[in-house]
């Protein structure tokens, strides 16, 4: 049994997560943290040094202003933490690799399987295809996203780059009177509605077009993959993981 405590209990994604833990005999959300407190099925405490409930990973699906008192609590209880959230600042990624040296944290910007297989595909394929394709990046979510381009889309974009040797460039968006760079990969983000997630990588040649695509087609995706990760994550020693070492 996997107990944890989810932070971020009552948002979107804290939902779903507990109601598919509900269905499981091998996992138990012993408490939870939000900004709003509440007593139900489970305790929901305002901050998360309240918690009093045993627990063996800390999952979070909030923001990035919550990272400071994360760290600070799984690093007192010395127990795994697991950052689901995007929008981090390089200061905010210096903290957390520096966290990695005294307790487990796992780090993804996108917790689906299939997008994380999808990224191990644009490893293998993206170096070849460089020379004679241009390289561009569609992602679309819904209308209550607060950061652009999504942290997937820089994610792939990442995985891209690092297998090229060349100096590689982002544009985020287009616009003006200018024609494109070799060595850009350009990144689009589009709002609208209530779309859960969909990440195109477009490679554009001459007299072909190839396209890596992938479709949430509900947050369930995202909370499997968490579930999965919280069961890896116990236990776990010091250092710093990914969905990499997940599927690995």
């Amino acid at each position: 049994m996997t107990n944890i405590i989810i932070v971020g209990a009552n948002g979107k994604m804290g939902k779903t997560i507990r109601k598919l833990a509900s269905g499981r005999d091998d996992i138990n959300i012993s408490a939870g943290v939000d900004k709003i407190s509440e007593k139900g099925e489970i305790n929901i405490y305002e901050n998360i040094d309240q918690v009093k409930e045993d627990f063996d990973v800390a999952l979070d699906f909030s923001r990035p202003t919550s990272l400071p008192s994360l760290l600070e609590f799984c690093s007192l209880k010395n127990k795994p933490l697991i950052l689901c959230t995007t929008g981090y600042t390089p200061d905010d990624l210096k903290k957390i690799q520096e966290a990695s040296e005294k307790i487990p944290v796992f780090r993804s910007a996108n917790m689906s399987i299939g997008i994380n297989v999808v990224n191990n595909v644009l490893k293998n394929i993206s170096k070849f295809l460089y020379e004679e394709f241009d390289i561009e990046i569609i992602e679309k979510h819904h209308n209550q996203k607060a950061d652009a381009p999504s942290g997937t889309a820089i994610l792939l974009a990442d995985t891209i780059k690092k297998s090229i040797s060349e100096d590689i460039t982002y544009t985020c968006g287009r616009e003006g009177n200018c024609k494109r760079n070799k060595n850009e990969i350009g990144i689009h983000a589009v709002r609208g509605g209530n779309i859960v997630g969909e990440h195109t990588v477009i490679f554009a040649g001459n007299s072909e077009i190839i396209e890596v695509k992938h479709s949430a087609l509900s947050r369930d995706v995202f909370a499997v993959g968490a579930l999965l990760a919280c069961k890896f994550m116990k236990g776990k020693e010091k250092g710093f993981y990914s969905m990499d070492d997940l599927i690995k």
